[in-house]
């Protein structure tokens, strides 16, 4: 095979100087093909070797030649090889999914800082849906979260550029910047008639992923805003904290996971072994040997079996389903809100030779039951519609009861008159979030029964 190549290639250096460009660039993609061919001959002997040269789509390989040849000679201005060939990688790349992607030097470096808990930007988790930008979540106290951004908006424009016809890198690029500067983002939002605009003012990203406080006395709260590295170490510390603060036991938790837009594998992990004694947590499934893994529980439970109920939405993408589906598949919690957002594959990141890496889809994250994540989500238990709860300052009618009656008969047993709702309770502290109270109520009911 390799002798015909090599002959085929001595015709065409017969042919008109004119065609120079085209068999140089057909020499370089036949070498190319005898590259592959080496490496797999290494591997797997000559009968494979012969068999995967033959299984090569010449047909499309001249097709992409005489094209790259066209551009090379007409179009309108000089361009160089190296753009030509990065852009076809991305091309191919980014036909394939959402999150497969060609990451140059500086976005892979980019891409390696989003893990470590700091850098620069506006904090929102974002993907690519139509050719819009579309956001996953906003980070927990980031510009954008403050600004009013929410899950699910489609940014049409940058600074007045419109998205369309941008990759996903070059969007995230122009939103990045010097902290301090500002940049207008207009989107479009679903039940709004008319797109809407954000100033925000770009700064360092501190992302801290867990929060924890007493909502009331045995009651606990733990909001997990991204999967980083030690994330599952800083919520078996929020735990203990918390019980510290409740005389060494909590009636119950609530775990926020509510517009999490993920985050590292490992953490998740982590998060759901802190809460289950054993069983399979996730595993994954692919082409390749190396895509298939399986995490599966250590005996221990630092809640001690106390009930928990996980807030999930629309923003709750990858990691946080992972969690909110081992806990769902073991019986361990009550998962409430809405369906989360679906992101069920895995990324491996490859490193390439010139400094960039290619970051290729390469598995599905599957519940411990079996169930696929992606484009599929995670289905609540107790669906929550999105409401807001506000006390009323001053009722418009206070109901008379029998202690309001005069000469009403007193009560015998030495009690005194129940004392009304003082400012400060922290029922009135949490009733403006609904889906956190209705949470709260769930695991106090829940608690009841169990005593």
């Amino acid at each position: 095979m390799v002798a015909n190549i090599g002959g085929f290639i001595g015709v065409l250096k017969q042919m008109s100087k004119k065609n120079h460009f085209f068999i140089l660039s057909l020499g370089v993609l036949l070498g190319v093909c005898l590259s592959i061919g080496g490496s797999v001959l290494a591997e797997r002997g000559e009968g494979a070797e012969a068999q995967r040269l033959e299984a090569l789509p010449y047909e499309d390989l001249r097709t992409f030649t005489e094209i790259f040849g066209r551009i090379k000679k007409d179009y309108v201005e000089p361009v160089s090889d190296k753009k030509l060939l990065e852009g076809a990688i991305r091309g191919m790349l980014t036909e394939l999914d959402p999150h497969s992607a060609y990451l140059d030097s500086e976005q892979y470096k980019e891409l390696k800082v989003g893990t470590t808990g700091q850098f620069g930007g506006l904090g929102i988790e974002v993907t690519m849906e139509d050719g819009f930008v579309k956001v996953v979540a906003p980070i927990d106290d980031t510009p954008a979260q403050k600004a009013g951004m929410q899950a699910g908006d489609l940014i049409i424009r940058l600074d007045e550029k419109p998205v369309k016809g941008m990759s996903l890198m070059e969007a995230v690029k122009i939103m990045r910047g010097e902290p301090g500067s500002k940049i207008k983002l207009t989107v479009v939002r679903e039940g709004e008639e008319a797109p809407l605009d954000f100033t925000i003012t770009r700064a360092i990203i501190k992302v801290k992923s867990v929060k924890q406080r007493t909502l009331e006395k045995g009651f606990g709260y733990i909001r997990i805003s991204s999967f980083q590295s030690r994330t599952g170490n800083s919520v078996k510390k929020a735990v203990r904290d918390l019980k510290k603060g409740n005389d060494g036991q909590l009636k119950g938790l609530v775990l926020d996971l509510r517009n999490n837009p993920g985050g590292v594998l490992n953490a998740a992990v982590a998060v759901s072994d802190a809460f289950l004694k054993s069983g399979l947590i996730v595993y994954t499934e692919g082409r390749i040997k190396d895509s298939e893994m399986k995490f599966s529980a250590a005996p221990d439970d630092v809640l001690d079996g106390a009930p928990i109920v996980v807030l999930i939405n629309a923003g709750s993408a990858s990691a946080s389903e992972i969690v909110a589906g081992a806990l769902q598949d073991h019986k361990r919690a009550v998962i409430m809100g809405e369906k989360s957002f679906g992101k069920g594959s895995v990324q491996t990141i490859l490193p390439t030779s010139n400094g960039g890496a290619v970051k290729l889809t390469t598995a599905r994250y599957y519940t411990p039951s079996g169930r696929s994540i992606q484009a599929e989500g995670i289905e609540p238990d107790i669906h929550l519609s999105r409401l807001k709860l506000e006390a009323l300052d001053k009722p418009v009618f206070q109901p008379v009861k029998e202690a309001d009656l005069s000469r009403h008969l007193e009560n015998g047993n030495g009690k005194k008159k129940p004392r009304a709702a003082e400012e400060g309770d922290p029922e009135q502290s949490e009733i403006k979030d609904y889906a956190l109270h209705e949470a709260l109520n769930l695991l106090k009911g829940i608690s009841i029964l169990s005593n």
